[in-house]
Protein backbone atom coordinates (compact mmCIF):
# COMPACT_ATOMS: atom_id res chain seq x y z
CA UNK A 1 0.00 0.00 0.00
CA UNK A 2 1.53 3.34 -0.63
CA UNK A 3 2.51 5.39 2.10
CA UNK A 4 0.06 8.19 1.42
CA UNK A 5 -2.33 5.73 1.83
CA UNK A 6 -1.39 4.64 4.72
CA UNK A 7 -1.23 7.91 6.27
CA UNK A 8 -4.79 9.04 5.13
CA UNK A 9 -6.29 5.46 6.77
CA UNK A 10 -4.22 6.27 9.73
CA UNK A 11 -5.75 9.63 10.04
CA UNK A 12 -9.30 8.45 9.45
CA UNK A 13 -8.77 5.53 12.43
CA UNK A 14 -7.40 8.69 14.38
CA UNK A 15 -10.16 11.23 13.85
CA UNK A 16 -12.73 8.20 14.32
CA UNK A 17 -11.05 7.29 17.66
CA UNK A 18 -11.47 11.11 18.84
CA UNK A 19 -15.39 11.10 18.08
CA UNK A 20 -15.90 8.12 20.28
CA UNK A 21 -13.87 9.51 22.83
CA UNK A 22 -15.54 12.95 22.66
CA UNK A 23 -18.95 11.43 22.23
CA UNK A 24 -18.14 8.87 25.29
CA UNK A 25 -17.14 12.13 27.31
CA UNK A 26 -20.30 13.79 26.65
CA UNK A 27 -22.70 11.08 27.83
CA UNK A 28 -20.20 10.58 30.75
CA UNK A 29 -20.83 14.15 31.70
CA UNK A 30 -24.66 14.08 31.08
CA UNK A 31 -24.93 10.91 33.09
CA UNK A 32 -23.45 12.80 36.29
CA UNK A 33 -25.87 15.81 35.61
CA UNK A 34 -28.81 13.15 36.11
CA UNK A 35 -29.54 13.20 32.54
CA UNK A 36 -31.15 9.82 31.52
CA UNK A 37 -31.96 10.28 27.57
CA UNK A 38 -33.21 12.54 24.95
CA UNK A 39 -36.92 13.03 23.44
CA UNK A 40 -36.79 13.81 19.70
CA UNK A 41 -38.33 17.68 20.66
CA UNK A 42 -37.26 20.64 18.78
CA UNK A 43 -35.56 21.63 21.86
CA UNK A 44 -33.49 18.19 21.98
CA UNK A 45 -32.31 18.72 18.54
CA UNK A 46 -31.48 22.14 18.95
CA UNK A 47 -29.02 21.39 21.92
CA UNK A 48 -27.47 18.68 20.08
CA UNK A 49 -26.82 20.87 16.90
CA UNK A 50 -24.72 22.89 19.42
CA UNK A 51 -22.73 20.07 20.50
CA UNK A 52 -18.85 20.94 19.56
CA UNK A 53 -19.33 24.72 18.74
CA UNK A 54 -17.83 27.24 20.94
CA UNK A 55 -20.36 28.65 23.17
CA UNK A 56 -20.62 30.36 26.74
CA UNK A 57 -21.13 28.49 29.66
CA UNK A 58 -22.60 29.24 32.50
CA UNK A 59 -21.71 27.29 35.79
CA UNK A 60 -24.36 25.99 37.71
CA UNK A 61 -24.99 27.84 40.98
CA UNK A 62 -26.01 25.60 43.99
CA UNK A 63 -29.69 27.05 44.18
CA UNK A 64 -30.11 25.43 40.47
CA UNK A 65 -28.97 21.79 42.00
CA UNK A 66 -30.67 21.82 44.85
CA UNK A 67 -34.30 23.09 42.69
CA UNK A 68 -32.97 19.83 40.63
CA UNK A 69 -33.17 17.85 43.43
CA UNK A 70 -36.37 19.17 44.74
CA UNK A 71 -38.52 16.78 47.04
CA UNK A 72 -35.95 14.24 46.06
CA UNK A 73 -38.03 10.27 45.98
CA UNK A 74 -34.44 8.39 44.36
CA UNK A 75 -34.08 5.95 46.80
CA UNK A 76 -35.74 3.89 49.81
CA UNK A 77 -34.00 6.96 52.16
CA UNK A 78 -36.81 9.12 50.93
CA UNK A 79 -39.40 7.22 52.69
CA UNK A 80 -37.80 7.60 56.41
CA UNK A 81 -36.35 11.18 56.19
CA UNK A 82 -37.79 14.24 57.67
CA UNK A 83 -35.92 16.79 56.12
CA UNK A 84 -33.35 16.80 52.81
CA UNK A 85 -29.84 17.84 54.36
CA UNK A 86 -28.28 19.81 50.70
CA UNK A 87 -25.61 21.72 52.47
CA UNK A 88 -24.67 24.59 54.01
CA UNK A 89 -21.78 27.67 53.87
CA UNK A 90 -20.26 29.72 51.40
CA UNK A 91 -21.54 28.84 47.26
CA UNK A 92 -17.97 29.57 46.56
CA UNK A 93 -15.64 28.44 48.98
CA UNK A 94 -12.18 27.74 49.00
CA UNK A 95 -12.79 24.15 51.15
CA UNK A 96 -15.56 21.85 51.23
CA UNK A 97 -15.93 19.58 53.82
CA UNK A 98 -17.90 16.08 52.63
CA UNK A 99 -19.20 14.12 55.56
CA UNK A 100 -20.93 10.44 55.35
CA UNK A 101 -24.67 11.56 55.95
CA UNK A 102 -27.45 13.38 58.20
CA UNK A 103 -27.65 12.12 61.70
CA UNK A 104 -30.51 12.58 63.81
CA UNK A 105 -29.79 16.41 64.35
CA UNK A 106 -29.19 17.26 60.81
CA UNK A 107 -32.55 15.60 59.63
CA UNK A 108 -34.78 17.49 62.43
CA UNK A 109 -33.27 20.65 61.31
CA UNK A 110 -32.30 20.12 57.65
CA UNK A 111 -28.68 21.55 58.23
CA UNK A 112 -25.02 18.94 58.10
CA UNK A 113 -23.12 19.00 61.16
CA UNK A 114 -24.92 20.29 63.63
CA UNK A 115 -25.40 17.81 66.33
CA UNK A 116 -22.30 16.45 68.37
CA UNK A 117 -20.21 15.84 65.71
CA UNK A 118 -20.86 19.10 64.00
CA UNK A 119 -20.12 21.29 66.96
CA UNK A 120 -16.52 19.47 67.03
CA UNK A 121 -16.04 19.80 62.82
CA UNK A 122 -16.70 23.54 64.33
CA UNK A 123 -14.64 23.84 66.41
CA UNK A 124 -11.85 22.49 63.91
CA UNK A 125 -12.87 24.87 61.52
CA UNK A 126 -11.99 27.24 63.81
CA UNK A 127 -8.31 25.81 64.53
CA UNK A 128 -7.60 26.39 60.99
CA UNK A 129 -8.75 30.01 61.01
CA UNK A 130 -11.52 29.33 59.36
CA UNK A 131 -15.78 29.74 59.71
CA UNK A 132 -18.55 27.71 58.55
CA UNK A 133 -20.00 30.25 56.96
CA UNK A 134 -16.26 30.65 55.08
CA UNK A 135 -16.75 27.02 53.89
CA UNK A 136 -19.02 24.48 52.53
CA UNK A 137 -20.27 21.74 54.16
CA UNK A 138 -22.21 18.78 52.58
CA UNK A 139 -22.44 15.03 52.89
CA UNK A 140 -22.50 12.15 50.43
CA UNK A 141 -26.32 10.97 50.77
CA UNK A 142 -28.61 13.73 51.57
CA UNK A 143 -31.22 11.56 53.76
CA UNK A 144 -30.33 10.28 57.26
CA UNK A 145 -30.45 6.82 57.00
CA UNK A 146 -32.57 4.85 59.64
CA UNK A 147 -30.92 4.50 62.84
CA UNK A 148 -27.91 5.80 61.32
CA UNK A 149 -27.24 2.51 59.68
CA UNK A 150 -24.05 2.89 57.10
CA UNK A 151 -25.26 4.20 53.57
CA UNK A 152 -25.98 1.32 51.31
CA UNK A 153 -24.62 0.99 47.49
CA UNK A 154 -28.09 2.19 45.83
CA UNK A 155 -28.13 4.87 47.57
CA UNK A 156 -25.20 6.88 47.22
CA UNK A 157 -25.14 6.28 43.96
CA UNK A 158 -28.64 8.33 43.59
CA UNK A 159 -27.08 10.82 45.80
CA UNK A 160 -23.51 10.87 43.66
CA UNK A 161 -24.53 13.39 40.92
CA UNK A 162 -25.57 16.04 42.70
CA UNK A 163 -22.50 15.89 44.80
CA UNK A 164 -20.49 16.06 41.77
CA UNK A 165 -22.55 19.08 40.92
CA UNK A 166 -22.14 21.14 44.16
CA UNK A 167 -18.41 20.41 44.14
CA UNK A 168 -18.61 21.49 40.59
CA UNK A 169 -20.98 24.47 41.22
CA UNK A 170 -18.36 25.73 44.20
CA UNK A 171 -15.14 24.75 42.62
CA UNK A 172 -12.98 24.80 45.69
CA UNK A 173 -9.17 24.64 45.84
CA UNK A 174 -9.12 21.65 48.31
CA UNK A 175 -12.14 19.06 49.83
CA UNK A 176 -11.56 17.46 52.83
CA UNK A 177 -13.41 13.99 53.20
CA UNK A 178 -14.58 13.33 56.63
CA UNK A 179 -14.68 9.54 56.97
CA UNK A 180 -14.60 6.09 56.05
CA UNK A 181 -17.36 6.56 53.56
CA UNK A 182 -16.83 9.97 52.31
CA UNK A 183 -13.45 8.89 51.51
CA UNK A 184 -13.94 5.90 50.17
CA UNK A 185 -16.78 7.07 47.85
CA UNK A 186 -14.97 9.89 46.27
CA UNK A 187 -11.90 8.21 45.83
CA UNK A 188 -13.26 4.72 44.72
CA UNK A 189 -11.43 2.52 46.85
CA UNK A 190 -11.97 -0.06 50.02
CA UNK A 191 -8.64 1.17 52.05
CA UNK A 192 -9.71 2.31 55.81
CA UNK A 193 -9.41 5.83 56.36
CA UNK A 194 -6.61 4.59 58.71
CA UNK A 195 -4.61 4.15 55.70
CA UNK A 196 -5.63 7.02 53.61
CA UNK A 197 -5.59 9.82 56.20
CA UNK A 198 -2.88 12.48 55.76
CA UNK A 199 -2.28 12.30 51.95
CA UNK A 200 -3.20 13.88 49.35
CA UNK A 201 -5.59 12.42 46.33
CA UNK A 202 -7.22 14.08 43.21
CA UNK A 203 -10.91 14.15 43.24
CA UNK A 204 -12.44 15.98 39.70
CA UNK A 205 -9.29 17.90 39.25
CA UNK A 206 -9.44 19.31 42.71
CA UNK A 207 -6.38 17.97 45.79
CA UNK A 208 -8.48 16.22 48.69
CA UNK A 209 -7.57 15.14 51.63
CA UNK A 210 -8.67 12.39 53.82
CA UNK A 211 -9.40 12.84 57.71
CA UNK A 212 -11.19 11.00 60.41
CA UNK A 213 -15.18 11.75 60.89
CA UNK A 214 -15.46 13.83 63.86
CA UNK A 215 -18.13 11.55 65.02
CA UNK A 216 -14.92 9.04 65.40
CA UNK A 217 -13.69 11.33 67.45
CA UNK A 218 -15.50 11.72 70.01
CA UNK A 219 -15.92 8.17 70.93
CA UNK A 220 -12.00 7.83 70.03
CA UNK A 221 -10.18 11.33 71.52
CA UNK A 222 -6.09 9.57 71.05
CA UNK A 223 -7.11 9.98 67.16
CA UNK A 224 -7.18 14.03 67.63
CA UNK A 225 -3.94 14.53 67.29
CA UNK A 226 -3.81 12.88 63.87
CA UNK A 227 -6.59 15.06 62.50
CA UNK A 228 -4.98 18.61 63.96
CA UNK A 229 -1.82 16.94 61.63
CA UNK A 230 -3.86 16.03 59.04
CA UNK A 231 -5.56 19.94 59.62
CA UNK A 232 -2.17 21.26 59.48
CA UNK A 233 -1.20 20.14 55.94
CA UNK A 234 -4.47 21.44 54.97
CA UNK A 235 -3.87 25.01 56.17
CA UNK A 236 -0.13 24.95 54.44
CA UNK A 237 -2.22 23.23 51.06
CA UNK A 238 -4.67 26.52 51.72
CA UNK A 239 -1.83 28.68 52.11
CA UNK A 240 0.09 27.86 49.23
CA UNK A 241 -3.23 28.06 47.07
CA UNK A 242 -3.60 31.63 48.05
CA UNK A 243 0.12 32.99 47.63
Amino acid sequence: MPLRSQNSNKARIEDFAATVAEIENTLRHLAATGCRGFDCSETSLKTIKTWGRKIPFAPETLKVIRNDLGDCRRCRLSGSRKNIVFGSGDPHAKLVFVGEGPGYEEDQRGEPFVGAAGQLLTKIIHAIDYTREQVYICNIIKCRPPKNRNPRPDEIKACAPFLERQIAAVKPDLICALGTFAAQTLLETQKPISKLRGSFYQYMGIRLLPTYHPAFLLRNPAKKRDVWEDMKKLMQALNQNSS
